[in-house]
């Protein structure tokens, strides 16, 4: 797995385009304590919008849920994830708290995404989903079946 952090600054603008194209998921994150970053997310998902996949796998983080002068309260962060239709984790990268079930939760998702493009399910072109027997690996490629005897 690939993780590239922008940090929502526009000098990555060019860049992010770019790696939309390619990403299987995205973490949208906004700090709880910065009004500004979470007003941002609704732009951040238009980008994605237009840039990504379709069926790109998305997470909604409010980070930094251990502050006292909170400006996002948990419901907005929730409410804003349910309106896009996504999942929804407070964090805090201080406490460690729910930054491993955030990461396994998109890796979860974008393997089960995988797995049902390669039934025919949902359809992902462009994501880098692989095809075929063997096992489906995060980063897209198919394992191949070991063969029974022999060495190779």
């Amino acid at each position: 797995m690939q993780i590239w952090d922008t940090a929502g600054q526009e000098r990555f603008k060019t860049i992010t385009q770019t790696y939309y194209k390619g990403a299987m998921g995205i973490i949208l994150t906004y700090a709880c304590n910065d009004r500004d970053s979470f007003n941002s997310i609704e732009n951040w998902m238009k980008q994605i919008k237009m840039h990504a996949n379709e069926k790109v796998c998305k997470i909604l983080v409010g980070n930094k849920s251990d502050v006292p002068d909170r400006s996002v309260t948990y419901e907005e962060g929730k409410r804003l994830a349910d309106s896009f239709g996504i999942k929804f984790f407070e964090t805090s990268a201080k406490d460690s708290l729910n930054v491993n079930d955030t990461f396994f939760s998109i890796a979860k998702e974008i393997k089960e995404t995988m797995i049902n493009s390669d039934k025919g399910e949902t359809p992902t072109s462009g994501t880098g989903a692989s095809t075929g027997s063997g096992g489906v690996r995060l980063d897209g490629k198919t394992e191949k079946p070991k063969k029974e005897g022999g060495c190779c």
